[in-house]
């Protein structure tokens, strides 16, 4: 069965549903889980010219720092010991899931976690491209948590 599993979280509420299910099935599973937060510096790069990318950095950096520690919190509570990485997208047109995927391939995960949000329209073609350019690119099996099962299992 699945002894590496990889999860991405961007420190969202919305991600804790996937990261909880991890979590467990790392636990299960006596598997390895690697939680990974993307700095990505394409999106940094791309704002307006007057803008202090240095801080903007600092301050994503420092959300990636918290969210890492939070999925330590959430894999302690369930006593499992888990391994975090803060990573940046450092070549010109890689964008998230591009790192995510290299990730999982450099680790190696034989699964990845991800969360969905289950939005439509505008606000999915934004931020569900993430996990659609996942599953177009993983070596691996993607298990796919919707933020729906966290909500039916009363989980908030």
């Amino acid at each position: 069965m699945y002894q590496r599993i990889l999860i991405a979280t961007d420190g969202s509420k919305t991600s804790e549903p996937a990261l909880l299910e991890a979590i467990r099935l790392a636990r299960n599973l006596n598997a390895q889980l690697r939680v990974v937060y993307v700095v990505d510096e394409a999106y940094i790069l791309g704002g307006a010219e007057f803008v202090d990318r240095t801080a903007i950095e600092r301050a994503w950096v420092k959300t990636g720092q918290q969210a890492l520690e939070r999925a330590q919190q959430l894999a302690s509570a369930e006593h499992l010991a888990i391994e975090t990485r803060l990573l940046e997208t450092e070549v010109l047109g890689e964008n998230v899931a591009d790192a995510i995927i290299q990730e999982a391939r450099h680790w190696p995960a034989d699964l990845i976690v991800a969360g969905t949000h289950g939005r439509k329209g505008l606000r999915h073609l934004l931020l569900g491209s993430i996990a659609e350019g996942m599953i177009r690119a993983s070596p691996v099996p993607i298990l796919l948590v919707p933020v729906a099962v966290a909500r039916a299992q009363g989980h908030h």
